[in-house]
Parts: C-alpha cells; sequence; structure tokens
C-alpha cells in the first residue's frame, strides 16, 4: 500500500505544477485549481478519497497558515509599505471589525441566522488573502496607481490576526465560556502579548543569525523555518495572537540586511506556496458536492453583498476621510478583496468548536471562496483597466521583498598574482572596459570599499560585476533621488555616502557608474552595502 500512496502524493504534485502553468496563463489562482484538484481525488478520482477528519485539517492548517503570515511580513518592503502603512493598519483591524459586522447583520436579517452564528459567519469571511490577489498581480505584471499595491499587500498580509481574534470570541460565546472581562482580557492579552513578544523575538534572532555562522548551506534556512515557528508557539502559550506574531517577526526579520537573503527569499515563497496548496486541497477534500446545493443560494448572496456592500463599506469609510484616495482607487481595493485560506482555517476551526451550528458554515465557505476566487480573481486585471489604475511604469515584483529578481547583475571575481600586470597599479590605472566596475577588494581578512586611487597588491581578490559569484558579505539595496536632494546635479565622486553606488536606473536605462557620473532627480541607485561581521 505505501507504494501506492506515494504514487498518489507524487501524481497530486506533478498535477497541481500542470495546473499552476495553465491557471497562471488564463489568469485564474492557482489555488483554484489546487481545489478543485482535492475534490477530484475526494469524489471521483480513481483513488477516492473519504475524508472528514476536521482536528486533523484544523491542526494542519493551523501550521500553515503560520508560515503564510511569516512569510507574508518576510516577503513585505518596508519602504514601499511606509507611506500607506496608517491606512493599511486601519484596514487590516477596524475594516476586520466593520466588515464582520455587516456581514452578521445581513446573515441574522436576510438568512434568519441566529446573532451570534451570524456574527461568527462575519468573523469567519472577514480577512482578505493575500497569496490568491498577488498571485495574479504577479503574473500579469499588474502595477497599480498611488501605492495601490503595497496597501493590498500590508492588508491583505496581516489582517488575519484580527479575523481570528474575532472568530475565537464568538465561538467562545456560542460555547458558553465567554464573559465581558474574559472577552477584553483575551483581546488585550492577544494584541500585547502577540506584539511584544514578536518584536522580541524577531530582535533576539537577528541577533543570532547575524553572530552564528552556519556550516552548511541551508542551514541559515532552517534557522529562519525554526523562528517562524516559535513566533507563534511562544505567544500562544501565554495568550497571544500567534498569528500577530508570526508576521511581526516575519516583517522585520525581511527588511534586516543579512546575508543569503535572496535563497531565504526563494526557500519561503515555495514554502509558503506548498502551504497554501496543502489548504485548498484539503478544503477540496472535506467539501462534499452532495451536500453542496443546499449552501448554494446562501452562499451566493453572501458572497454578493461581500462585494457590493460590507467591502466597500468598509474600505470607503476608512480612507474617505483621508481624502487623498480617489472612488476609482477605493471602487479597486474593494473589489480586491479576496477570500482564501485564512477564511477556510477559520471555518475548519468552527467544525471542531464544541459550539453548536445551526447552519452548514463550511460548506458555505467553500462556496463563497471558489466564487471569489473564480470571479473576482479572473476579473482583477479587468477591474484595474476599467478604473484607470494600471500603471505601465510600476513594477509588481518591486512591492515585495526579492529586490535582485530581474535586475540582470552578476559579482564576478579576479585573483591578483604575481605575474598579474594589476599588481602595484591603482584601479584608475587598468583602463578598464565599459560597463566593468571594480565593487570590492579582499586583503586578506580586510575588505575595502575601492576608490580609483586604491593600488591594487599581490595577493589581492577583486570582485567585479561580470560573472557570478556568492559572497555573504555584501548586499544590494535601492534608493531613489529625490527632487530635493543635494545629490542632484552632483558627481557620485563630489558627493561621498554610505556604500558603493554600483548602478544607476534611469527610465529604462541602466547605467554602470563611474566618480565623474552626474545624478539626476529620479535616478533609482543600487548600493552595494559592506555589513560589518559581528
Amino acid at each position: 500500500m505505501t507504494p501506492l500512496f506515494l504514487i498518489l502524493i507524487a501524481v497530486v504534485i506533478l498535477t497541481s505544477i500542470f495546473l499552476n502553468t495553465i491557471s497562471s496563463r488564463i489568469g485564474v489562482p492557482t489555488l483554484l485549481a489546487f481545489m478543485l484538484l482535492g475534490m477530484l481525488f475526494a469524489n471521483n478520482g480513481l483513488w477516492p478519497v473519504r475524508f472528514d477528519n476536521y482536528e486533523f485539517a484544523k491542526e494542519t492548517c493551523t501550521v500553515a497558515l503560520i508560515f503564510i503570515m511569516f512569510y507574508g511580513g518576510f516577503g513585505t518592503r518596508w519602504d514601499a509599505i511606509k507611506p500607506v502603512v496608517k491606512e493599511s493598519v486601519l484596514l487590516a483591524s477596524v475594516g476586520v471589525v466593520i466588515t464582520a459586522g455587516v456581514v452578521g447583520v445581513f446573515c441574522h436579517y436576510a438568512l434568519g441566522w441566529e446573532w451570534l452564528e451570524s456574527m461568527l459567519f462575519g468573523s469567519v469571511m472577514s480577512s482578505t488573502d493575500a497569496a490568491s490577489v498577488f498571485s495574479i498581480l504577479r503574473s500579469k505584471r499588474l502595477g497599480l496607481k498611488n501605492n495601490t499595491a503595497p496597501m493590498l499587500e500590508m492588508e491583505s498580509g496581516s489582517n488575519d490576526p484580527a479575523a481570528y481574534m474575532l472568530t475565537a470570541v464568538f465561538l467562545s460565546a456560542m460555547n458558553g465560556t465567554a464573559s465581558g472581562g474574559s472577552v477584553a482580557w483575551s483581546i488585550v492579552a492577544q494584541i500585547l502579548f502577540g506584539a511584544g513578544l514578536g518584536v522580541a523575538i524577531a530582535y533576539a534572532a537577528t541577533k543570532c543569525f547575524r553572530k552564528m555562522q552556519f556550516p552548511t548551506a541551508g542551514f541559515d534556512s532552517l534557522f529562519i523555518f525554526a523562528t517562524a515557528i516559535a513566533s507563534y508557539a511562544i505567544p500562544t502559550l501565554v495568550g497571544g495572537n500567534g498569528y500577530l506574531s508570526a508576521y511581526i517577526v516575519g516583517i522585520i526579520l525581511g527588511n534586516e540586511e543579512f546575508r543569503d537573503k535572496k535563497s531565504l527569499v526563494n526557500f519561503f515563497d515555495g514554502l509558503t506556496g506548498l502551504m497554501q496548496m496543502i489548504i485548498f486541497f484539503l478544503l477540496g477534500l472535506l467539501a462534499r458536492p452532495t451536500l453542496m446545493h443546499k449552501a448554494i443560494l446562501p452562499a451566493l448572496a453572501i458572497f454578493l453583498f461581500m462585494l457590493l456592500v460590507a467591502r466597500p463599506v468598509a474600505v470607503f469609510g476608512i480612507l474617505t476621510p483621508f481624502r487623498k484616495y480617489g472612488f476609482k482607487q477605493q471602487a479597486l481595493i474593494s473589489f480586491v478583496g479576496l477570500r482564501g485560506a485564512a477564511s477556510i482555517v477559520f471555518a475548519i476551526m468552527a467544525m471542531v468548536d464544541p459550539a453548536f451550528l445551526h447552519n452548514d458554515i463550511f460548506n458555505i465557505v467553500f462556496v463563497v471562496v471558489l466564487l471569489s476566487i473564480a470571479f473576482q480573481g479572473s476579473l482583477i486585471p479587468w477591474a484595474a483597466k476599467k478604473l484607470d489604475m494600471v500603471d505601465p511604469n510600476t513594477d509588481i515584483l518591486k512591492t515585495f521583498n526579492d529586490y535582485t529578481e530581474g535586475t540582470g547583475m552578476n559579482f564576478g571575481q579576479i585573483s591578483i598574482t604575481g605575474e598579474s600586470t594589476w599588481a602595484g597599479k591603482s584601479i584608475k590605472e587598468l583602463g578598464l572596459p565599459d560597463n566593468v566596475l571594480i565593487a570590492l577588494v579582499i586583503r586578506g581578512d580586510e575588505r575595502i570599499q575601492p576608490h580609483g586611487s586604491t593600488v591594487l597588491q599581490k595577493g589581492d581578490e577583486i570582485i567585479t560585476l561580470t560573472r557570478g559569484f556568492d559572497d555573504t558579505s555584501i548586499f544590494l539595496y535601492e534608493k531613489t533621488i529625490k527632487k530635493d536632494s543635494r545629490r542632484v546635479g552632483q558627481r557620485i565622486a563630489d558627493v561621498p555616502g554610505q556604500g558603493l553606488i554600483v548602478m544607476i536606473r534611469r527610465e529604462d536605462k541602466n547605467i554602470i557608474p563611474s566618480g565623474n557620473t552626474v545624478l539626476h532627480a529620479g535616478d533609482k541607485i543600487v548600493i552595494l552595502n559592506l555589513k560589518r561581521q559581528s
């Protein structure tokens, strides 16, 4: 039986990869394919699986959501979201409460549900799904105007903790374990311990990561992997919000400068994709099409109400007072509020909780998520164009914390031997070809950021922007020259700063600079930063 089971796993994974390719081409979120694949194996496959272990699904999905939340922070570039932090936090907290309340009122008065169960369902559906949104924006390279993409990223990446708190509160109220004081303390404790321990864990992990020397490649990924788990588990033990902590730890670590960061981003990108696949595949396994017909009408009503009323009320109610977000932008932000992984996890929580449910919440959530991903998800590019919110000059990938993607810059290494004609010469005497830059001189244990007058010596290792080179102590980051910057109109040599400018992005050109290169307003300068070892 074991070989057959392993073959089944291999078939599922290979089929998922195939569906991933197809769904990316047609613009439908990949996670929809995983959901349908789960349904196929559960009901109509060659080896039908009767899977109804909600407790196992809850534990599995809880672990998966830890890494989704962690990477939601780890992949977020602080410089990109900084201009919209206030609005994003409000959408991720107050917006969640408004959405839950409005949906709860609709379920009570329009569908005739009891109050507590109505508010529970509103809480379960109150957060948006970052993975679904950005799988579409990435695949379509859909840049958006006026910092819309960073706002969507931070809101959808950080609103799950608020939805989790609301879900836990209403579940405790339904099973009779809640009181005014216990609910108030639970909310305070979740925020206080979740945020406080998240900052502490991130600080400790950063200090340790900088001081540790890993003997084998890949152990740094395992260190961050363990940190992500601890960021959830430790606060949860003392009543804190583990998801909030995981997000905070992720965003702090993701914006630190440390060695081999690109490989960490790739590792967690793949890991998070696997976790999302597991959640949606489990959702497909748990779904029962024979019961789905009873859930379709209430799910369709709730979906349309959320799309046309609940989400717009939350978005317009929060962003309109800022007076800098137009109707079209707010309309797009409202439309992009997809439901996904977190709603599934919270619905499973409700199924295993002792609270008695009068309605088939799980299957209703299934249909709502299916409609949201298939309908809304497919129409996001169309909606962005119709609302004139597409910015062709904005690279959506720059919203994420993986800068080096697509730069085309590679490091190379040259050794200065006793026979080398470079030994004893200054860099300006070498007559280097155009577009070749010496970025670093390694002399014994010393690392020197060179200048034109730097004299090369026998035994030096010269790092250039040529062939591939992997150095764990140098990092690239990007800054934009603002109109009021003192660097505008100045030669690079006349305005020294921290680090070495190794490339200038000017409109659609990449320029390898020299000391005589004059900087212009709007230039994006790529700076090599030499991180001192602790």
